[in-house]
């Protein structure tokens, strides 16, 4: 692997890391626009399925802080992943059919929608004593099943964590505080990044040298990411909006197949 990709690598990874940790979704879908254009990846498959893998690792690496932080609401990312994984089976398998300058075009689209979705304003109300019982059941599943396996259908389609679609999902279901979706959401990012991986790693659609070094690059920023979370709360919106111009920038210029 040559040094430029290396470092390009190296880089890619920090900055999904430093994303996902921070602000516990959005990161993923810049992954595979990142391993085509910065790195230099040729295949659009080999891209996905690549990215799939390192946005798990990476989501494995945010979360251990998270759940040492107690910002994880574990039964309520069960049934989530659980919904997820089915539909990101079947996501992947379509995704893989699909010729990649088309995939590589919808994924721009999807981009595009996510981060224009992104600068809508959330709901304020919150419940950070939300928890998945026996008594809350009958309300909270008939929520979170349906969001996730569409969720899951989305993030195997495009070998994405989907955190961007599934933090509002879960707060919509849940009205936990963004903090707890935050955390709750890289459990689920994980199952859905891991059965996308697995899918495309069977297929032979993953690089798994470049695996290694987006992984050191992403347990890095994933690191920086976890110190910001408290610095940067004051200033959060401001940071999510600018990200979602980001990811609204970059799906335009996917979108047109530059």
């Amino acid at each position: 692997m040559p040094l430029a990709m290396i470092l390009a690598a190296l880089g890619s990874g920090a900055a999904i890391g430093l994303i996902l940790a921070g602000l516990g979704a959005g990161g993923s879908i810049l992954m595979t626009p990142l391993l085509v254009y910065a790195v230099g990846v040729s295949s659009a498959h080999a891209a996905v399925g690549t990215s799939a893998v390192a946005v798990t690792l990476n989501a494995l690496v945010g979360l251990a802080g998270h759940a040492r932080a107690g910002t994880v609401k574990w039964r309520c990312a069960g049934v989530f992943a659980l919904a997820g994984v089915l539909g990101a089976a079947l996501g992947a398998e379509l995704g893989k059919a699909l010729d990649g300058k088309r995939l590589l075009m919808l994924f721009g689209l999807l981009m595009i929608v996510v981060g224009l979705a992104m600068l809508r304003p959330r709901r304020s109300e919150e419940r950070a004593d939300v928890r998945l019982t026996a008594a809350s059941a009958g309300q909270l599943l008939p929520r979170l099943i349906p969001i996730g396996l569409g969720t899951g259908l989305l993030a195997g389609f495009f070998g994405i964590g989907g955190g961007f679609l599934i933090v509002p999902g879960l707060i919509a279901a849940t009205a936990m505080p963004m903090r707890f979706a935050s955390g709750t959401s890289l459990v689920i990012v994980a199952a859905l990044g891991a059965t996308t991986a697995t899918s495309y790693a069977l297929s032979g659609y993953v690089d798994w040298p470049l695996v290694a070094v987006l992984a050191v690059g992403g347990a890095a920023g994933a690191a920086l990411g976890i110190k910001g979370t408290a610095a940067l709360a004051s200033q959060r919106g401001v940071v999510e909006k600018a990200f979602a111009a980001l990811v609204i920038a970059v799906g335009v210029y996917v979108a047109l197949g530059r």
